[in-house]
Parts: C-alpha cells; structure tokens; sequence
C-alpha cells in the first residue's frame, strides 16, 4: 500500500471533509461565474462599454462574499458533519436551508457593507466604521441585477446538490472497497444487536466494517451469527479492542441494567472508544420527541401533533399539479404499453386490487397488469424479474417502474399521494403490531423512502424505520427531494424488484 493510500485510510474523514469544503468552494464560485455569463447573455447586466471594468470588479467582489456568505451557512446547517443521515435526507435538505439562509444574509450584507457616501454621517455609519476597514464593497447596491443575483443563488442550489449527490457516491465506493471503513464491535448478541447487525450489511456505505459481536453470555462465545462471530464477553473487551483496532462499540441491550451499561460506558471511556447506545424503548425515539423536566428528572414525551395548513395544501397543490404533467405528457406511452399487454395475454389492461389507505381505510389501487390473470391476486408482492405470475411485458414495466403509472390516478382522485408509504394488502395490515399501524397516519404514496432505499427487496412492513422517519419529518422540500431521487433509480431501471 503506498503512503497515499495509508494516509487516507487512517485519516478518511478529515481528508474527505476538507476535499468537500473546496468542492463546495468551487462549486459556489462557478455559480456566481456562469451567473454572470448567463446575466450579461439575457441582457440584466448593462451593456455599456464604459461600465465593463466596474461591473466585472464589482461581480469579482460579490462571488468573493457570496463564497464567505455560503460556506458558513452551510457549516451552519451541518453540511461537514461525519455523521449521515437516512439516506443523506438531512444533509439535501440542509443544501436548499444553508443556500436560502446565505441569499438573505448576503442582502443584508451587501445593504451595510459597501462604501458610505463622502457626507455620510449617522450613528450606524459610525459604528460600521471598524468593520469598513476590514470589508469595504465599493459597489453601489441599486447596480446589481436582481434577476443576475437570483441566478446565481438558483445556480449555486442546483450545482451543489448535484455536486453532493456525487460525493455521496464517490464515498461510498470508496466504503464498498473498504476504504474510510471504521472497525467496530456490537455489544449485545440478541434481537437488537442482530437488527443492528442487519442494517449494517444492508447498507455497508456506511462505512463500519463490523468485526464481530460481544455478549455477557460466556456460552454464546465462539458460535456465528451471520456472517459475524460472538467474540468473547466483557473481560475481553479490551484485549478485542487492542486486537482488531476497534474505534466505535455499539451497544445494543436496552434490557440490561442501568449499573451494567455505565460499567460498559466507563470501560469504553477506559479504552478511548467511542460508544453509542441503542436506548432502551428506542422504537419511540423513532417519532419525534420533547424532552420536558419535572425538576431534575428527564421526562420523554411526543408532542402534539398539529399538521400544518400551508404544508397540506402545498402536499395537494404538488399531487395534482405533478401528476397531471405525468398522465398528459405520457399519454403515448400508456397508449402504447396498453396495447402492448392486450396482444401478449389474456384479460384487463389494468390490475385494481384493494389496499388499505389512511386511517386503515380501503381503497382501489389501479397499476399496469403485469401478472396473468390466472396467477394474481391476494399474494406477496414477486421479489424476482424471473417469477412465473409475471409476462414479459411485466418484467419491462416493473424494472422501469412504469406499471405505477396509473397510480396518478389514484392521486388525483385524492386517495393516494405522489410521495408516502407503500399500500398494503388488507391480510398484511391485519397482522400490524402498534408501530406499524403509525404508517396508516399518511395517505400511502406511489414512491417513497424505502422504495429509493437499499432495503426495497426486503418486505415493506419489515423496514418501519424508513416511513417513520418520513412520516415525522414530511415536508414540501423533502417529497421534492425524493420525486428527484426517484426518477434517478427510474432512469438507472432500479425501480422494480
């Protein structure tokens, strides 16, 4: 291994955050660049040879604080955090706050930060005094083209989450060949530890190679779990850690006494490892919660719930106005794929089947037939292109996910939405326990979370987790932040099985 790769291997995410800082960087300065081409090519900036020298100083001066300006809002907002979220969700949403907080600050700035005039003389321009000496704008804020100015910040949205959607790849191909990869131990061979152990070889983008379990049980020790051996108990966990180099200890036994998890606590503390601990009760930390005081005890509770007005028009106003984009600009599409399953088998064009909607109310979900129509029905949902209730023109449309067309319909008739929890078959919503039924609180979608996710081949009601956290952070900029990552996975054909 050369000295390169060594160096990056020890210090990986340093390394990668300072790489992204100067991506951003660059990122936000060919925004304000191609801004300014594309303003001076529309005519918002004035033409006059005479001002060309002015303009192109004052532009250099306004990349130079839109660059300070986006950099720290982005640092504000978490953009260089190590720690990712579910499926990078926060980190894209953090991308359109951090550019919107930038463009108001830089109004501000600019309204304060250019050159007062010779007469100028008030107790505001007196006390902006020390800070002109350091930043002194010799721009007059009314000659700056507002629509060159919205470019540029509208440039500078797009550009970085494009630019962050290719980071967040390049890294984790970078973790698939195990590079940046953290050695770490599960404390706690039982139900949770073997959940905890399933989401990391789900997902092994995130960068946490697991060396093996721990558990108090001394006869547990030698025997597999997977593809992961329990390693030895408490006594060993120093020698464990000495040995594999572990840098993270996961605690999974939110069972256990609370004397034996601060001894576990203590002993990473001993040892400089870091430690995170799967709370005991922590399917509730899955909802949002308020932490309240009743003197010095910490009381957990959920808040009142109160959907928001504006957020349920702006949710509606998005579903009618998308889907009937879709339904007309595909029309010659549906035409053609109804004609095409017509002529290779026998029955409708159109599968309708019920499923359970808001609130556990039925309805009828319309899709594409994939299936004969001797072979469909009230059945698991085929988990393989190769299954033999599907025709060939079945496997085409459900790899490109274009089966779901019809489903518009359903939007528009208001029993669907464009962005939501998959529906369920009713013989599988009888069998919810409490935390499953929380999916029912939301009008089911036609794409969501877990269908842009890595656990799509696995059954729905299986990764809770998932609509949970949609259901808890729903929003207008998150449903557009998976509209956008859907159509990714439909263009890459990953829509389907």
């Amino acid at each position: 291994m050369t000295a390169t790769g060594t160096f990056l291997r020890r210090n990986f995410e340093p390394v990668m955050l300072s790489v992204q800082v100067i991506v951003d960087l660059i990122v936000v300065l060919f925004s304000c660049w191609l801004g300014y081409r594309l303003g001076a090519w529309i005519g918002s900036i004035n033409a006059d040879e005479s001002l060309v020298e002015y303009q192109r100083m004052m532009y250099q001066q306004i990349s130079a604080l839109i660059a300070a300006v986006c950099l720290l809002c982005f640092h504000a907002f978490g953009m260089y955090s190590p720690m990712k979220s579910l499926l990078n969700m926060e980190e894209f949403k953090a991308v359109t706050k951090g550019t919107f907080v930038a463009f108001l600050v830089f109004l501000t700035l600019i309204m304060y930060l250019h050159t007062a005039g010779p007469n100028s003389t008030s107790t505001l321009t007196d006390l902006l005094g020390p800070l002109h000496r350091i930043i002194d704008l010799r721009i007059k804020p009314t000659t700056i083209s507002r629509a060159t100015l919205l470019m540029i910040f509208g440039l500078i949205l797009v550009l970085t989450i494009v630019s962050r959607f290719v980071s967040f790849k390049v890294i984790q191909r970078l973790h698939e060949r195990g590079i940046g990869n953290r050695n770490v131990l599960i404390y706690g061979a039982g139900e949770t530890g073997r959940k905890l152990q399933s989401k990391f070889m789900l997902v092994p983008t995130l960068g946490l190679n697991l060396v093996g379990f721990v558990d108090d049980a001394p006869e547990s020790a030698g025997t597999s779990i997977a593809r992961s051996k329990v390693l030895g108990t408490f006594d060993d966990l120093e020698t464990l850690v000495g040995v594999h180099k572990i840098s993270e200890v996961f605690v999974a036994m939110p069972e256990t006494t609370d004397e034996h998890l601060m001894r576990i606590i203590a002993e990473c503390d001993r040892l400089s490892v870091t430690y995170r601990i799967v709370p005991r009760f922590y399917h509730l930390m899955a909802f949002k919660v308020r932490i309240e005081h009743l003197d010095s005890i910490p009381l957990v509770t959920r808040p009142e719930r109160r959907p928001s007005v504006f957020g349920a028009i702006a949710k509606r106003t998005l579903d009618v106005v998308l889907s009937l984009a879709v339904i007309v600009a595909f029309a010659p599409v549906l035409a053609l794929i109804a004609i095409l399953i017509k002529r290779e088998s026998k029955g409708p064009v159109f599968f309708r089947q019920q499923r359970i909607g808001r609130d556990g109310v039925p309805f009828g979900m319309i899709k594409f037939r994939t299936m004969h129509t001797d072979m469909a029905g009230d059945a698991p949902t085929p988990r393989s292109p190769y299954d033999p209730r599907i025709t060939r023109i079945g496997r085409w449309l459900r790899r490109y996910s274009l089966d779901e067309l019809p489903q518009f319909i359903n939007v528009l008739h208001g029993t669907m939405s464009i962005v939501g929890p998959r529906p369920e078959m009713r013989f599988i919503v009888e069998q919810y326990n409490p935390l499953q039924r929380e999916r029912l609180r939301v009008k089911p979608g036609i794409t969501g979370l877990w269908q842009i996710s890595y656990a799509r081949k696995q059954a729905i009601h299986e990764n809770i987790d998932y609509d949970l956290y949609y259901i808890e952070n729903q929003s207008f900029l998150l449903d557009a932040v998976i509209i956008a990552l859907t159509g990714f996975a439909v263009v890459k054909g990953t829509g389907a099985y």
